[in-house]
Parts: structure tokens; sequence; C-alpha cells
């Protein structure tokens, strides 16, 4: 009673695990075409440093990526950071254009370090098109070195969990650039959020997604 089978999805996993891990979420796999190309990009992104045990939401979005049904929610044009150091304090600035559709955004945004500067900028561009976002808040940051011997040029592999009324998620990002790897994990974590939301609207379709602000 209460118990409930959860099934990791790593570079050691089989087909089984990947077409059990699909059907858990709703996704239709061809086992001798699809499942193989799900994981031997599972392992070349784990050899890379990704870690999807811990990340769900990523795998899910990567999966719907390899099927065709991932419709990215925005693109990235443009990405800029600046830390001001002072005597007694840090200012960290962001300023991030992105495309929504048709529209270009451009918007800035201070914050408590580069990466909460980061988050505070891509909400601000984002929360008009897709109200929903509000909802949801970064619960949990990250970061481990995966090669310590490379110094200060080692990979890093950033964990970003979030979190709206309904439950929590964990995202995913690897880089040698650390804001590169949040940024990746960032998105994923906003980009779950909203199909959280429109998998909610279902059969509804988009005029009720986009009643609901995704």
């Amino acid at each position: 009673m209460g118990n409930r089978r959860r099934v990791l999805v790593s570079e050691l996993a089989g087909t089984s695990n990947i077409l059990y891990k699909a059907r858990e979420l709703g996704l239709e796999i061809e086992p001798s075409v699809e499942g193989r190309k799900l994981i031997e990009l599972i392992k070349e992104l784990e050899h890379q440093g990704y870690q999807y045990e811990g990340a769900e939401a990523s795998l899910e979005l990567l999966m719907r990526r390899v099927l065709g049904l991932y419709r990215p929610a925005f693109e990235l044009e443009s990405l800029q950071i600046l830390v001001e150091k002072r005597a007694q304090t840090e200012v960290s600035v962001a300023v991030v254009k992105v495309r929504v559709g048709s529209q270009v955004v451009h918007t800035a945004a201070e914050g408590n370090g580069p990466v909460n500067a980061l988050d505070n900028a891509l909400r601000k561009a984002l929360e008009s098109f897709y109200p929903v976002l509000k909802g949801m808040r970064l619960t949990d940051y990250k970061v481990r070195v995966l090669d310590e011997k490379s110094g200060t040029g080692a990979k890093v592999r950033v964990l970003i969990e979030s979190q709206d009324a309904e439950g929590s998620w964990s995202t995913v990002g690897v880089s040698e650039n650390i804001i590169e790897a949040s940024w990746q994990a960032l998105v994923d974590s906003m980009e779950y959020a909203l199909l959280k939301c429109r998998k909610q609207a279902g059969e509804a379709g988009a005029a009720a997604a986009a009643e609901q602000g995704c």
C-alpha cells in the first residue's frame, strides 16, 4: 500500500527501461528504432556529464525532442551577464533577448548573483506571454564539478529544482561555463512548467492552454 514503482534512466538503462519510462510519461516509442536512438543519445549525453536520474523533467523534454513532440515556447537571441564588484557590494545584471513566436523581447534585470539575475530577466521577458510562470519558483540550485583535475576549466553540472502549487521537478545543464549550464537547466525548468500546463489543458486544445496562461 502506498508504494510506487520508479524506473531510473541512465547510460546503463536498456530499451525496456526507456519504453517503461516513456509509457509512464504517456509517450509511444517504437522499440527497434526510437528506443535504440534514445538509448544511444542518453549514453552520449551522460558521457558528457548529464545525469537524468535526478532530472526527470529534462528527460521528458529530451524524449519529446527525439519524437518530434517538442515545440519550444521561446528561443534565445542573445544573453549578457554583467557583474560589478564594489568595495562592499556586488551587483549582477542579466540582459536577455528572446523570440516568442514572431515577437522579439529585450529585457534586463538585477539579481542576487548572476543566476538569479538571469532567472529574473527571463521571467520578465516571458510572463506577459505565459502567465502560468508566475506560479513557479526555483527552490534549489546545485553545482557539481565533474573533472576536478581541469581546475577552473572543468565542466560543471547544474541541477535546478522548481516548484509550483502542484509539485516539484528537476532539470539539468552541463557546460564548462557555469552560466551556460545554469541557462540550460533554467530553460528546461520553465519549458517543463509550460508543458505541464499544456498537458493539463489536454483535449481542450490551444484555447484552453492560452486561458490557463501557457
